[in-house]
């Protein structure tokens, strides 16, 4: 069984300390009561993420419309691959990151219609491409198979810490360019498949949000694996990404735009809501939303949040009504 050529850096090392000790601390936050919004926004964000890295020019709103069954005008194309995208990662719990029939599977959900050959291994040669300069040659496509197969084998019997095996895999799959197309997308996804091995938390950790952030970065590091024929400068890369990600859902509060508002704050922002209204009970939705900082949107669903809790009413006429506070 060929080996990979990666080699480990005392940054790797520090790394993976880091990684594994915030991801139970991670893990802890999706247990929360808001863990399910924190779920869905954080797939949200990867599969914008991921799609943007390879060109598609929805945004990140556009993205959850499309989720949630709302008409988006777009083009075709990149409306495809966001419903491609969306069954892909729904199949996550499904696949089998060390099984290559299930690669195969996964990229034919992936690619369908997007591309003749989606499941099916390249038959031509491929090159990766820069300001119209060629900085990858691919192994031949009869090579394919035999690289991909060798690959798995290895990825199954290593015994190497799956931070790093993922790390490698990715690299070594971009390197073998397997498909014609959804090479990027796929790589991104089987690393976040082999993570999930390690804890299942990672399915909803978007890293290629860093990866989004950090493209140039991002090519770079995979040049320079290529040129020193070992993958190190990726690993250092996707590792130090894994933890600037955790460490961002650490610092920051989560918001969920357009599917709940910044839990930790809603009863903050009921509290103002409540005070402007005794202030003055004809204030307008859209001043509400002025002054707490957020869109009308956001302050109707919340406006809603407190009348189903009975917290205050709508009397009269939307035009000409008021806002009665209920409880106090």
């Amino acid at each position: 069984m060929p080996t990979p050529p990666f080699t480990i850096s005392p940054q790797a090392i520090n790394l993976i300390a880091d990684i594994s000790a915030m991801i139970e601390r991670y893990a802890i936050r999706l247990e929360q009561k808001d863990g399910l919004l924190l779920r869905r926004a954080n797939r949200i964000k990867t599969i914008h993420s991921s799609l943007a890295i390879e060109g598609n020019n929805l945004s990140e709103d556009e993205v959850r419309d499309i989720i949630n069954g709302k008409t988006v005008v777009a083009p075709l194309r990149e409306i495809q691959e966001v419903k491609n995208a969306i069954r892909t990662y729904d199949l996550y719990s499904s696949l089998n990151p060390f099984d290559v029939k299930d690669l195969l599977k996964a990229h034919a959900v992936m690619m369908e219609a997007l591309t003749d050959d989606a499941g099916k291994f390249r038959r031509s040669g491929v090159g990766v491409f820069s300001d119209k300069a060629v900085v990858h040659v691919a192994p031949p496509a009869k090579r394919v198979p035999i690289l991909i197969d060798e690959l798995f084998e290895w990825l199954r019997i290593a015994s190497d810490n799956l931070l790093v095996k993922g790390c490698v895999f990715h690299y070594e799959f971009e390197f073998i360019h397997p498909f014609s197309d959804g090479n990027g997308r796929m790589g991104r996804l089987w690393q976040s498949l082999i993570l999930g091995k390690l804890n299942p938390v990672f399915e909803y950790l978007p890293v290629e949000n860093m990866v989004f952030g950090n493209q140039e970065e991002y090519y770079e590091v995979i040049s320079q694996s290529t040129k020193a024929g070992n993958s190190a400068p990726f690993i250092d890369f996707m590792l130090q990404g894994i933890c600037n990600t955790l460490k961002h859902h650490q610092e920051n509060s989560i918001t969920m735009p357009d599917v709940g508002i910044n839990v930790g704050i809603k009863s903050e922002q009921f509290d103002k809501i409540l005070s402007l209204i005794r202030q003055n009970p004809r204030v307008s939705v859209r001043e509400m939303a002025l002054v707490l900082k957020i869109s009308s949107r956001q302050c109707e669903r919340l406006i809603s949040e407190m009348k189903a809790q009975g917290l205050i009413k709508r009397e009269g006429a939307n035009k000409n009504g008021s806002w009665v506070v209920l409880k106090q």
